[in-house]
């Protein structure tokens, strides 16, 4: 007898939020609990919600991922630019890699969504492009399961803990 799968962490409906491809900050902290963060140049996340990955830029988030190699603490919060439906996940384990070009479609993917995300709140495909400007060898992959997921679209229920989904993926 096989045990059933865990519940889902992410819901559908979250899953594919999260991989259209929305503003991301990625944050950690060192071990006297200063935080550090950055916006993230890229995202991906996997059909089941099971792994995530965000791409930062290294000239632009040393001390980020100086934090995130030393304690492998990570917290993502994606968002919405027009209805503000944010989310926000949290791992204690991650992976670290230099994007190579296997990444490419991934970062072309999130550019472009950002260009229509920001552009739906008035901001054109030109800022979008020199807020999210890097060389791919600058770029790193930070990998992560999400291990707790949380509500934080501004309101009522901000900071309250996801209900694990049972739906399939």
């Amino acid at each position: 007898m096989t045990a059933a799968p865990p519940p889902l962490l992410l819901s559908p409906d979250r899953i594919a939020m999260i991989g259209k491809g929305v503003s991301a900050i990625v944050a950690s902290r060192d071990a006297a609990l200063r935080p550090s963060l950055m916006r993230a140049v890229g995202t991906g996340i996997s059909a089941e919600g099971s792994e995530i990955t965000v791409y930062l830029a290294r000239t632009q988030s040393r001390q980020l991922l100086q934090d995130l190699a030393a304690t492998g603490h990570v917290a993502v919060v994606f968002s919405e630019p027009l209805s503000h439906r944010t989310v926000q996940v949290k791992a204690k384990a991650v992976r670290l890699r230099a994007a190579d070009d296997s990444d490419l479609p991934a970062l072309r993917r999130y550019l472009a969504s950002m260009e229509h995300e920001v552009g739906c709140v008035g901001y054109g495909a030109v800022f979008v492009r020199a807020m999210l400007a890097c060389e791919l060898g600058d770029v790193v992959a930070v990998s992560f399961c999400p291990t707790e997921a949380f509500d934080q679209t501004p309101g009522p229920r901000a900071g309250s803990a996801l209900p694990a989904s049972s739906a399939a993926p």
